[in-house]
C-alpha cells in the first residue's frame, strides 16, 4: 500500500514496523479513524470481541501465548476507556508489553462537557508506564515508538490518546528538521542478558554450599526449561512453580514438587519449609509464609528486573539478567550435589500424587470438579493451550492438571481477576489457530463475560485450522472459591443472596449458537464426554455439575483457618452437612487410603 495519509493510518504503520499485527477491540466514534485505516492493512488483523474489557485482557493474554510481540487494544472514549481498565492492570500486574490505543473527544469540544468526555490521562495514569495524547500529526512517529519502545522494555502497559478529529489530519510521515520536533527509531533495544562474572561467581558459591537445595520458578523462568532443568540436576534440587510458571519443566519430573502457595501441593510446602538454599528463578510470588522460614536458608534469585529482586525473601545475592542466559553461565560453575536431599523431595512429590489421587476420586453429593479436571489432563493434547479463570477453577488446574511437552496454560495471575479465563481463551486461539484450546472457568466467570464471548467464539471459529475450542463450566451455582473465603477468613457462614449464581444451560446456549456441547452429571461420563469434546469438529462447552462444597484445603492449614472454618459451620452454614461429609472423603479418608497404598474409588 501507498505511505500513510493521515494521522490514523500513520499511527497503525508506524504500529506495523513494531510487530503489531492483531488488535482486539470494540468500535465507537471516538477512535473511529482507526477502525476506517485497519480494513486498509493487509497485514492487520483486527478480532471484535464483545466489550473493551475483554479486548484489553486478550491483549495481554496474545503476548503471553506468543502471538504477538506487543498486544494491542483500540477502545473509544469515555466509557470504552474505563471498560479496558481491568484488562489493562492484568497486563500491568503480570509484566506484558501492551499498547492501548484509547479515542477522545474532538480537541475542539474539550473542556466542553461534550459526551464521554473524561480526562483520560487522570484515569490512565496509574495503568500505564507511558502515556501520551497526540494532538499534532508530526508527534505520531516519536509518541508511537516510545510507547512500543517503553512497553517491551519495561514489560508494561503504554496508551496512547488519539483525538477523534486529530485522527483525520494529514499524515507527517518525516517531522521537519527543526528545533521541537524528533526523528526516533522503531528499532527496540537490545535485551539485558547477562550479570557480571563476578556476581555469577557469588551465587555460585552460595548455591554450592547448600545441601538441600529449593528452586521456586515463575514467569520470567518460561522458555528456560532446559537451562532450568540442567541446573536442577546439578544441584540435585526439588523445584515448586508458582502459578504463572507452571509448566516451565515437565511436570511429570518426579523432582517437581508443584504449585506454592495457598493454592500449592504439600509436597512443595515441605520443599520450602526443610531446604538450606534457596534459588529464585523470575518468581515474585507474594505469599511469604510458603517460603522457607526467614533466616532459614541463603537465598540467591534472577529476574529480568533488578527491582524485582530480594522483595519477598532475604536473597544473599541478586542477579539480573535474563533467566536462560544466567542459568546457562551458572551451569559450568555449579558443584554436582548427592542424590540424598532429592531422593526425599521425590518421596514428597510422590506422595502429594497418591493423595491428590485419591481426593480426585472421592465420591462426592455431585461430580468430584477434580475428578473432572484430572479426567480433562490426562487427555490433553501435547499441543493444548489452556486458559484458566479465577476462582476454583484456578485450584483445580494448579493442582490437578500435569502440562508437559508444548503444553502451555495461563491466566490472569497477579490481578487474579475473574472474567479473564474466556478473553485469554480467545487470545490463545488467534495467536495459535493450528491448536487446540481449553479453557476452564467457573459458572459465576462464565456468566460475568463467558456467555457473551462465546458469540465471538460463533463468528471466528471456521476460520481456524484446528476447531478445537473446548471450555469447561465448573457449575455449581455458588461463588465457591468467595464461599470458602467467607468460611476459613471470616468464620461464617457465606450468604445465599450474595454468593447463590442462577442455573445457566450453558451447553444448551452454546448449541444455540450453532456450536455443541453437553451437560455432564454422571461419574461414569466424565471420560466419554471429554474424549467427545477433544474431538469435535466445533467448539464445545462441557457444562459440568460439580459439587460446591469440596473444601479448598491449603497446604498448609492454620490453627486459625481451621477454627474459623469451624465456627462457619456452627453458625448456621446451610451447607455443613455435606463440607463435612465431602470434607471426610477428600481428606481424612483420601490421606488414609493414600497411606496405606489403596487403589482410588471407582
Amino acid at each position: 500500500m501507498s505511505g500513510p495519509k493521515n494521522v490514523a493510518q500513520h499511527v497503525l504503520a508506524r504500529l506495523a514496523e513494531w510487530g503489531v499485527h492483531r488488535y482486539y477491540g470494540y468500535p465507537g466514534d471516538g477512535i473511529g479513524g482507526i477502525f476506517t485505516a485497519l480494513p486498509e492493512r493487509d497485514d492487520a488483523e483486527f478480532v471484535q470481541v464483545r466489550h473493551e474489557e475483554t479486548a484489553a485482557f486478550a491483549a495481554c493474554a496474545d503476548v503471553k501465548y506468543g502471538g504477538s510481540p506487543i498486544g494491542c487494544c483500540v477502545v473509544t472514549s469515555g466509557p470504552g476507556a474505563v471498560h479496558a481498565l481491568n484488562g489493562l492492570y492484568d497486563a500491568k500486574l503480570d509484566h506484558q508489553p501492551v499498547v492501548a490505543l484509547v479515542g477522545h473527544t474532538a480537541q475542539t469540544a474539550q473542556g466542553g462537557g461534550y459526551y464521554q468526555e473524561l480526562d483520560l490521562g487522570a484515569l490512565l495514569s496509574d495503568v500505564t508506564g507511558y502515556l501520551a495524547e497526540v494532538k499534532d500529526p508530526s508527534q505520531v512517529r516519536h509518541v508511537v515508538d516510545r510507547a512500543c519502545r517503553t512497553a517491551l522494555a519495561d514489560r508494561t502497559v503504554t496508551a496512547i490518546i488519539l483525538p477523534s478529529d486529530v485522527l483525520e489530519h494529514d499524515a507527517v510521515v518525516d517531522p521537519p528538521d527543526a528545533h521541537g520536533y524528533y526523528h526516533t527509531s522503531a528499532v527496540p533495544s537490545s535485551a539485558i542478558t547477562t550479570p557480571p562474572e563476578s556476581a555469577l561467581d557469588a551465587a555460585a558459591a552460595v548455591l554450592n554450599a547448600g545441601e538441600k537445595v529449593a528452586i521456586l520458578a515463575g514467569a520470567g523462568a518460561l522458555g528456560a526449561s532446559t537451562e532450568l532443568t540442567e541446573v536442577a540436576n546439578a544441584l540435585g534440587a526439588g523445584m515448586a512453580t508458582a502459578l504463572l510458571g507452571k509448566g516451565v519443566v515437565d511436570e511429570r519430573s518426579p523432582w517437581i514438587t508443584g504449585a506454592i502457595g495457598l493454592l500449592g501441593t504439600t509436597a512443595s510446602w515441605h520443599l520450602m519449609r526443610e531446604c538450606d538454599t534457596l534459588l529464585i528463578v523470575g518468581s515474585t510470588m507474594p505469599y511469604t509464609e510458603y517460603y522457607p522460614a526467614p533466616g532459614q536458608a541463603r537465598a540467591v534469585q534472577i529476574d529480568v528486573d533488578g527491582a524485582r529482586c530480594g522483595i519477598r525473601y532475604d536473597t544473599e545475592v541478586n542477579l539480573t539478567g535474563d533467566a536462560g542466559a544466567t542459568l546457562a553461565a551458572l551451569l559450568p560453575r555449579l558443584a554436582h550435589h548427592g542424590d540424598a536431599w532429592r531422593a526425599q523431595v521425590e518421596h514428597w512429590t510422590s506422595a502429594w500424587d497418591d493423595y491428590s489421587r485419591q481426593r480426585a476420586h472421592a465420591h462426592t453429593s455431585a461430580l468430584n470438579p477434580e475428578l473432572v479436571v484430572r479426567e480433562l489432563s490426562d487427555r490433553l493434547p501435547d499441543d493444548a493451550l489452556l486458559a484458566v479463570d479465577c476462582g476454583t477453577a484456578t485450584s483445580w488446574y494448579a493442582r490437578d492438571v500435569t502440562l508437559h511437552g508444548t503444553q502451555y496454560g495461563s491466566l490472569s495471575g497477579t490481578l487474579l481477576s475473574m472474567g479473564g479465563g474466556m478473553p485469554y481463551a480467545i487470545a490463545a486461539k488467534n495467536a495459535h489457530p493450528d491448536r487446540p484450546v481449553v479453557a476452564l472457568i467457573g459458572d459465576g466467570a462464565m456468566q460475568m463475560n463467558g456467555i457473551n464471548e462465546l458469540v465471538t467464539v460463533q463468528r471466528y471459529w471456521q476460520q481456524w485450522t484446528d476447531p478445537r475450542f473446548v471450555v469447561l463450566v465448573l457449575s455449581n451455582d455458588d461463588l465457591s472459591y468467595v464461599s470458602w473465603e467467607t468460611r476459613g477468613m471470616l468464620g461464617a457462614p457465606p450468604d445465599p443472596q450474595s454468593q447463590a449464581v442462577p442455573d445457566v444451560p450453558y451447553a444448551q446456549w452454546a448449541m444455540l449458537l450453532g456450536l455443541d456441547g453437553i451437560e455432564l452429571r454422571e461419574r461414569e461420563h466424565i471420560g466419554a464426554v471429554w474424549d467427545r469434546a477433544l474431538a469435535a469438529d466445533r467448539p464445545f462447552v462441557v457444562d459440568a455439575k460439580v459439587d460446591k462444597d469440596i473444601p479448598l484445603v491449603p497446604p498448609h492449614v492454620t490453627i486459625q483457618q481451621a477454627l474459623n472454618t469451624a465456627r462457619s459451620q456452627l453458625a448456621g452454614d446451610s451447607d455443613a452437612l455435606s463440607i463435612i461429609a465431602n470434607g471426610v472423603k477428600e481428606t481424612v479418608g483420601a490421606k488414609a487410603r493414600s497411606v496405606l497404598g489403596l487403589a482410588p474409588k471407582e
